[in-house]
This record gives C-alpha cells, structure tokens and sequence, in this order.
C-alpha cells in the first residue's frame, strides 16, 4: 500500500524526500487592464501546508489573484513571493505551481496516464521514474484502475481526480484550484470536498483554492480571503468570519441563509435603543448614536406564539421546512427577516408571531461605510 508520510520540513512522495512546506505572500498587487481595475493593493501571505480559499462573487477579481501567483498574468504593480523569493518576473514553470482548472484541461487524445504523466515527461524524468509516480499517485488518489482510458470513457469527479493527479505528481511547492467542483453535481461536489480537504492534509502542501461557494469555503479552508470588486475585505478563519464578519458585503455573503442586515437609527432615551419600522429594541451594547445597519443571523432570532417581554410582533411570509429545523421569513413592518425554528413550530403563512433578539448576536455596521462598528 502506497503511504505518505510527513514531517515538519519534509514529505516522503514516491520514494525520496522532496521539500514541499512553502510560504506564499502578495504585496500590494494592483492589476488593470486598460481603465478596468481588476485587483488593487491586494497583500495575502499564505503560511507552509495552509489551505487558503479565495472567495467572492463572480467577477470579484479571485480567479485573477490565482493567474497571477500562476505566472498567466503580471501584475501592473506589487510582487509575488515563494518562500521569500520574488518570482513575479519568472515564467509560470519556474515557479514550481501546479494548478488545476475549473475544466480540468485534460488532453482527451491522451490516456489517464499519459494525462498524468505528461508534467514529468516535459521535465525529461526517465521513464521507469515516471511509471512508479504515476501508478503511486494513482492508487493514492484510486483511479489505478482507469488509467488505461480516455478522459471522454470517465465520469466527471474522475476526471477531477486525474487533473489533481497530474498536478501531485510533479511535488509542486503551491497547489492551485479554480473552482474545480463547480462542474459536478450537488451529491458528488460534497464527496469530493471531503476527499480534497483529507488529501491535501496528507500532503501537507501548500494551498490557494478560489471559490464562489461559500459552504466549500467554510467547510474545507483553514483561512478564508473574502474578495470583492478586487479588494481583499477580511482574511481569517471561517468561525471567525461567520461570527465576526467586518463589513456589510462579508455579513450578507457568508452564510446560508445570509445574515439579516437592517436599516435603522440608535437612540438614546434613558438607555440605548436600535430603532426600525417602529420597533425599539433595549441594547446593552454601548454605541454612538446615529444612522446604522443592524445584521442578526437567523439562528440569533427567537420566535414565539406568545408576547414575552422584549419582543415584538411580525406576520409569517412564508416558511421553508429542512428536515428537523425551518426556516421561517417573518414580515415586521414591510421589513423581511428570516429566523430559523425549530420544525415543531407552527408557522403558517400570515399568522402572528412575536420576535426577539439574542442581543450577543447583535452586529452594527456603519451606514456609510459599510464597515463593522462593533
């Protein structure tokens, strides 16, 4: 049976020790192309063996940060690093990356094999040398038997797997992945996830994965990057994110369903108070008065069938059953917000509820700016 073993500075891949802990920073990188501003003064650093998600919208500029650390695009100002080592001006092979693609850039004139083969064959790697990777990396990743085929004769998450293989094989310093679950179905995208996730802890290599799905993020990073509009908005662990988010885009992006973010003012009378859609809810929170958004997820809002102290009435838009929660879209003064109950709950449509907040799940964010305030 084919065992990888690693320690802190080394990885045992078919057969010898190769070094592949690396570090991976940006500095300040801008990209435009003419007028249009893809990516500016983005800095991320990476740490050896990390699996770092690049995450954001479609058009947010993620899949431009990867083909820059690729080498495929040069950046209109900044510089990129490997283990300290500036390569911006190297060529994509020196570099020592390998990238797998949302298509997975198969040859389909070529057999498994030779797919997987053909990064050793360009380095001139003797054929015997070739054969062990090729089989090891194989049966690591259990495609042993369908090495003889062509891409056309597999399924999709095989053909996913043959294009992680091919970039395994070489023992690059960074893995990079373009949203390569985006072509397989819902049931095989969560299965492969988890095998992703498993393999590149075995390797222990270093990691950038970009993504518009934030349940792939939050369930396979060790650090997420969110992005938007070429900016990097918040770095850190998914928890952190989730529970933290730093502006009103991270808070309305993360999460499933998204955070509730509400317009409103706090005022002082007696105590504080966040005020909207004539419902004043009491703050323990101290906060500068003014105009401000309030985010609160669905799991930091309670329903009831009866007035308590603190709540407030709303009416039922419509409710969303999942197994043994709900969720459940409360109308409270034209304002929607969606709270998750549990399923025993009764929620029909245009019954009254009555709502209140879990105050420690209260997040305020600036109306001008969008950014956190507490």
């Amino acid at each position: 049976m084919h065992r990888i073993e690693f320690s802190k500075q080394l990885i045992l891949h078919a057969g010898r020790k190769v070094k592949v802990l690396s570090t991976l920073e940006l500095r300040s990188i801008s990209k435009r192309f003419g007028t249009f501003v893809a990516l500016e003064d983005v800095s991320l650093r990476v740490e050896e063996g990390e699996f770092m998600v690049l995450l954001g919208p479609s058009g947010s500029g993620k899949t431009t940060i990867l083909r820059v650390i690729a080498g495929l695009e040069s950046p209109t100002e900044g510089s990129v690093l490997i283990d300290g080592k500036d390569v911006t001006n190297l060529s994509p092979k020196e570099r020592d990356v390998a990238m797998v693609f949302q298509n997975y850039a198969l040859y389909p004139h070529m057999s498994v094999y030779d797919n997987i083969a053909l990064p050793l064959r360009v380095r001139r790697v003797d054929r015997a040398s070739i054969d062990k990777k090729v089989r090891e990396t194989a049966e690591l990743l259990q495609i042993t038997d369908i090495l003889g085929k062509k891409p056309s004769e597999i399924s999709g998450g095989e053909q996913q797997r043959v294009a992680v293989a091919r970039a395994i094989v070489r023992n690059p310093k960074v893995f990079l992945f373009d949203e390569p679950l985006s072509n397989l179905d819902a049931k095989l995208r969560v299965t492969t996830r988890g095998f992703l996730k498993r393999l590149q802890k075995e390797l222990h290599v270093t990691t950038v994965y970009v993504t518009h799905d934030q349940s792939e993020a939050m369930t396979m990073a060790d650090r997420i990057a969110v992005i938007n509009r070429g900016r990097v908005l918040q770095v850190s662990t998914p928890t952190e994110i989730y529970r933290n988010p730093s502006d009103v885009f991270v808070a309305g992006f993360i999460g499933s369903p998204p955070m509730n973010l509400i317009e409103g003012r706090i005022e002082r009378n007696g105590g504080r108070s966040f005020v909207f859609a004539n419902v004043r809810i009491s703050l323990k929170k101290a906060i500068q008065e003014g105009e401000v958004i309030m985010g609160i997820r669905p799991e930091d809002i309670v329903l009831k069938d009866k007035m308590e102290d603190g709540a407030f009435p709303g009416k039922v838009y419509v409710s969303e059953p999942l197994g043994n929660i709900q969720y459940v879209t409360v109308d409270v003064g034209g304002i929607k917000l969606v709270a998750q109950a549990d399923i025993d709950f009764r929620a029909e449509i245009n019954s009254t509820v009555f709502v209140s907040f879990k105050e420690r799940g209260i997040h305020f964010f600036s109306k001008e700016t969008g950014k956190s305030v507490i």
